[in-house]
């Protein structure tokens, strides 16, 4: 069975950091880029972070950048959010996906945060950010 599985969400005060972890089983997550979304109370769903299937490119919303850092480890076949200088606003359920398709186009472009192409999504972990 496919799967993807988050963890690491919790509570953290302002300022704090946390770093969720995203494990793959059933398949090997080094050929396809892995993304990170976010869904907050009464927002769309947003792509957050991710990494290419090279795993060299990477890609960040503007609103993380220089504060979250996204990562893969090959051998544990899981996929880290290092998320860093947490703000309020950053309190959502954070959610790992991957689009489970290798074509050229996925091999040579940036991974993309459109959450359409993407096929397979974990369950999310909460992440709250409050004094």
């Amino acid at each position: 069975q496919l799967q993807l599985v988050e963890s690491g969400g919790g509570l953290v005060q302002p300022g704090g950091s946390l770093r969720l972890s995203c494990g793959a089983s059933g398949f090997t997550s080094d050929y396809y880029a892995i993304a990170w979304f976010r869904q907050a109370p009464g927002k769309e769903r947003e792509g957050v972070s991710c990494i290419s299937s090279n795993s060299e490119d990477t890609n960040y919303i503007e609103s993380v950048k220089g504060r979250f850092t996204i990562s893969r480890d090959k051998a544990m076949n899981t996929v880290y959010l290092q998320m860093n200088s947490l703000k309020p606003e950053d309190t959502a359920v954070y959610s790992c996906a991957t689009e489970l398709r290798v074509t050229i186009t996925t091999m040579t472009r940036v991974c993309p945060l459109d959450l359409n192409e993407y096929d397979l999504w974990g369950q999310g972990t909460q992440v709250t950010v409050s004094s």
